[in-house]
This record gives C-alpha cells, sequence and structure tokens, in this order.
C-alpha cells in the first residue's frame, strides 16, 4: 500500500506520472482510523490514496470511484463547499459519534459506517471502486455431461476458446473433481498458475483482477481466458468459493463457463443456482437421451431450463432432433465428430477448428447465451444490501 507525499500534488507521482484514476481516496485525519483502513485496503487488494486537506481533496474530487472522510474529514469538506457527488462514505469507530449523521447528510454522504462492524462492506466497496464498472454484465454458462464421456468437459473448453477468439474475457471454472482437471483439455497443466486447491477461498468476495493474475490464462489481442482448474485429488471445491469466483466474473462483464459433473452435488447446484444458461451434453444413443431426461428433471425442479446439444454419430442412425425429443429438452445444437480430436488432446494442443462441429455448436451456445435473459440471483459476496 504505497501513499504519495503529502507534498506531491494529488494525483501525480513523484515523476508526473498520473495515478491511477480508479484508486480510492481517504481524507482522514484519524491516524488509528487509518490504520483500520489500510488493513482493510489490503483485503480488497486495493490500493487507497491518502490525501492530506481539503484543497487536495477538490484535486481528485471528481475523478476518484470513492470518497472515505473521516469526521474532521468532513467538516474539512464542508468549509471548502465541495460539490455534492456519489459515492461519499464517511468512517467512524464504534461508537460513532452523535452529530455524526447530521454532518455527512450536509455534505451529501451515502452512508455511514462504524469499523469494525462494517468492515465486509467496506472490503466490497474498495474492491468495487478499483475494478470499476463493466461494460456489461457477465453471463454465466453451466456445462453438463448426460452420462460418463459424453465430452462435457472438452466443450466446456470449446466454448471457452469460441469466446475468446471472438474477443471476449472468459472465465473457465472447472466444477468436475473427478475430471482429471480442464487444464489437461487445455494443455495448461505445466504451466504456473493456482488451482482450486491453492485458492483457499471462502466466504466473501473475490477481485477478477486478482483471478487474471493468479491462474493460467490464454490470450488473443486483449482478450484473455482465465483457468480455474481442478488438481485432480477428486475433491469438489466449497460451494462458497465457487460463488465467490462465478460473481467475479459476472461483475467484471466475462462469459463465465462452469463445467460441471453429472452427479450434482452443492457446489454444482452453487453454480447451476447463478447460470443463465445451462447445457447437457449427450452422446446420440437412447441410454443418454434416458439419462438426459432424468438430469433434466432434477435441474427443472431447481428452476433451471437446459438445453440439449447432441454429439454424433450415432451408432443406431438416429437424428439428434430425436434424441431432444426422447430427452424431452429443446435442442440447441447438434455435433458431427470433431476430426483428430483424440489426437489433439493426448498432444495437449487442443483448438477447436475454425469451421469445425465444436465450433459451430459453441457459438451456437455463446448466441443463446446472450440472448438468454440474465437470471435474476443474489451475489453472495455482496454486502450492500443488507449493511
Amino acid at each position: 500500500m504505497v501513499e504519495p507525499d503529502p507534498g506531491t500534488p494529488p494525483g501525480n507521482g513523484p515523476e508526473g506520472d498520473v495515478v491511477d484514476a480508479n484508486r480510492p481516496v481517504a481524507f482522514v485525519s484519524d491516524e488509528a482510523l487509518l490504520d483500520d483502513l489500510l488493513k482493510v485496503a489490503v483485503a480488497a487488494a486495493c490500493e487507497l490514496e491518502r490525501v492530506p486537506d481539503a484543497a487536495a481533496a477538490r484535486q481528485r474530487w471528481s475523478s476518484a470511484p470513492l470518497i472515505l472522510l473521516d469526521q474532521a474529514g468532513v467538516a474539512g469538506c464542508a468549509a471548502e463547499s465541495l460539490p455534492p457527488r456519489a459515492s461519499i462514505v464517511v468512517v467512524a469507530t464504534d461508537p460513532e459519534p452523535p452529530e455524526l449523521w447530521k454532518q455527512a447528510m450536509e455534505i451529501g454522504a451515502e452512508r455511514v459506517i462504524t469499523l469494525p462492524g462494517a468492515e465486509p462492506w467496506l472490503v466490497n466497496a474498495l474492491a468495487d471502486a478499483m475494478e470499476g464498472p463493466a461494460s456489461s454484465t457477465g453471463k454465466v454458462l453451466t456445462v453438463l455431461g448426460a452420462r460418463g464421456g459424453a465430452g462435457a468437459s472438452v466443450f466446456a473448453v470449446a466454448v471457452g476458446l469460441t469466446a475468446l477468439q471472438a474477443g471476449d474475457n472468459t472465465l473457465l471454472i472447472d466444477c468436475d473433481p473427478k475430471g482429471g482437471g480442464l487444464d489437461l483439455v487445455l494443455g495448461a497443466e505445466t504451466e504456473k498458475g493456482l488451482r482450486w486447491p491453492d485458492m483457499r477461498l471462502s466466504a466473501g468476495r473475490v477481485a477478477a483482477a486478482s483471478l487474471h493474475t493468479s491462474l493460467p490464462a490464454r490470450r488473443r489481442g486483449k482478450a484473455q481466458l482465465t483457468l480455474l482448474s481442478g488438481a485432480r485429488q477428486g475433491e469438489a471445491p466449497p460451494p462458497d468459493a465457487v460463488a465467490a469466483v462465478i460473481e467475479a466474473g459476472r461483475r467484471a462483464g466475462e462469459v463465465v463457463i462452469c463445467d460441471l459433473p453429472r452427479r450434482l452435488e452443492a457446489a454444482s447446484w452453487t453454480a447451476i443456482d447463478r447460470a443463465d444458461l445451462t447445457v447437457i451434453l449427450a452422446p446420440a444413443e437412447i441410454r443418454a437421451a434416458v439419462s438426459a431426461r432424468q438430469l433434466a428433471r432434477e435441474l427443472t425442479d431447481r428452476g433451471a431450463s437446459p438445453q440439449l446439444v447432441v454429439r454424433g454419430p450415432s451408432p443406431g442412425g438416429l437424428r439428434a432432433d430425436e434424441i431432444a425429443a426422447s430427452a424431452g429438452i429443446p435442442l440447441l445444437a447438434a455435433m458431427r465428430p470433431e476430426p483428430q480430436l483424440a489426437q489433439s488432446l493426448e498432444r495437449g494442443d487442443f483448438h477447436p477448428r475454425p469451421r469445425g462441429p465444436l465450433t459451430h455448436a459453441a457459438r451456437a451456445t455463446l448466441q443463446e447465451l446472450a440472448a438468454t435473459p440474465t437470471r435474476p440471483h443474489r451475489d453472495q459476496g455482496d454486502l450492500r444490501a443488507a449493511s
């Protein structure tokens, strides 16, 4: 956490570099309170810019995403007649001074919070400010197979790579503890970066920027596919951690793709409850159609509306629409076999062919995801409404 030298004009570094406009500003004279704020900022992976007086605060007043003031800061801003703006938060230690609410209202503060009680809310607010607003809300896709070996993991990776090729930032999340790890499908098993057992996440919030810098990734131009893989240990990630990672991608406006196991457990339901679209992948065979029907019943009971992707060829000559009718699920796409798929997976250089069956089905899935209204959800890491 770096604070500017009080003698340096706010907004400029020691060599005249412009300070990151996304840094929240603290106009706080109480050193003990400032120390508490700096600790909260560390938890939010946020750099807090301290300004020494109201005149310095004025220079960042319109550009800072969030302004933090203590009681002295409120008085200083009032004396300088700083104009009203959104996202002013007044911070005090518990118990707050009785006159603080009235003073805060006079300068148009959004809220008054006390520490340590409001620390979880403040972590969220600081992290949101650092990330900045996304151009759009991200969409969440869950993918699962009607039976073992259906190819759901390969399809999830194909959708992620297709989204990347289209220039979309994408977050690919491995929720299948028995699937061997999506890093194997992507050919990233030897790459540095965290896997699920390394994350040590619990209920709360994680910044998308932290995921981007700590996980294996693929890049194309300015777009990035970020992979959170399992580690072949056979344990599902904690549901709260799955929720935190999904919502990080959603807040950042990314395409979030979750590869789920066929046997649905708590972590899988956490992803399904947040999904805007759920896709079941089924081979073109009767047994898979029956399994897909049973799986769809579970999903529908939970409020999901699954769609079907059928993978050929059919040993009995069944058409994709016949499989969908037997399963009772709307048909989203049908795929022929992908040429040389097994060989490319073994070599670790899997990339769907630009005009191949996987890319065709992946594009259809992404188009359906984009057209699907965002499903109502509650961000478990966002405590604004509860604070």
